[in-house]
């Protein structure tokens, strides 16, 4: 990692909401085009984008296994403690996100 800890830490949240906000909102008006059902399919593509946001957010799966190959076998466990932040970060910004698209649509409530 060459950019400071907490900056990067900052980008992995917002960038896991962009993506789940982004995907789920340009699919929703993909919806409205095609003549589907705008609110259910923001709402469904919002609960299958989670886990591409946080993919996203890490930079890929390849980094986040090196640097856990990396603080395991080689004793680096600030580079470990780290990506697991890092991660937990980016499933903080996807559930927000999926918070956010579940409290616009009002889907769950039936």
């Amino acid at each position: 990692m060459t950019e400071a800890f907490v900056p990067t830490f900052i980008h992995s949240f917002f960038i896991a909401l962009g993506v789940l906000l982004g995907g789920s909102l340009i699919g929703g008006l993909a919806a409205f085009l095609t003549g589907q059902p705008p609110l259910t399919e923001i709402y469904r593509l919002a609960n299958s984008l989670r886990i591409w946001a946080i993919v996203a957010a890490i930079g890929g799966t390849f980094d986040a296994v090196y640097s856990f190959e990396r603080g395991l076998m080689e004793g680096e466990t600030d580079s470990l403690v780290k990506q697991i932040f890092l991660i937990l970060s980016a499933f903080g910004g996807a559930q927000t996100g999926a918070l956010l698209i579940n409290w616009l649509t009002q889907e769950h409530i039936s």
